[in-house]
């Protein structure tokens, strides 16, 4: 099944590209979480607009990427949120908050994007998040989690 991709998908592509998958993969996943729309023949005046968007929002050289990956990498990134008495915390940390703590720490804009966790963050203290810059670029950061 041909599809566009609206957002980057790991592994398959970035926005705006136009892929073949699997029919079940497209229909049960990419689709309905708002990944990717079906391919047609007016969608593709719909790809020129997704790139467009995607080149602005995206860092464009390499050495631009390797810049803000330093910035990245001197920044100590730390959230508080509300917990329980056993560590648990209520709901779990999403990547828009981790992109907000880390402009909170005086690194620099992260589209949310961008931020990868691995499995769900739903328990107090150091956490290992990654955040790809630009395809070749990727940053591993540690998050730490503290109760309010």
């Amino acid at each position: 099944m041909k599809i566009i991709l609206t957002n980057e998908v790991s592994g398959l592509g970035a926005a705006g590209d136009v892929v073949e998958v699997k029919s079940g993969y497209a229909r049960n996943y990419l689709v309905p979480r708002g990944f990717a729309i079906q391919w047609t023949k007016g969608g593709e005046k719909d790809v020129e607009q997704i790139r467009r968007a995607r080149r602005i929002r995206e860092i464009h050289t390499l050495e631009d990427a390797n810049a803000v990956k330093a910035k990245l990498q001197s920044v100590k990134v730390q959230l508080t949120t509300r917990a329980g008495d056993t560590g648990r915390l209520f709901g779990s940390i999403t990547p828009a908050d981790i992109a907000a703590a880390i402009k909170a720490a005086g690194g620099p804009d992260v589209d949310k994007r961008r931020v990868e966790v691995g499995t769900p963050i739903k328990t107090l203290g150091a956490h290992k998040i990654s955040v790809r810059l630009h395809p070749e670029v990727e940053v591993k950061l540690d998050l730490e989690v503290v109760a309010a």
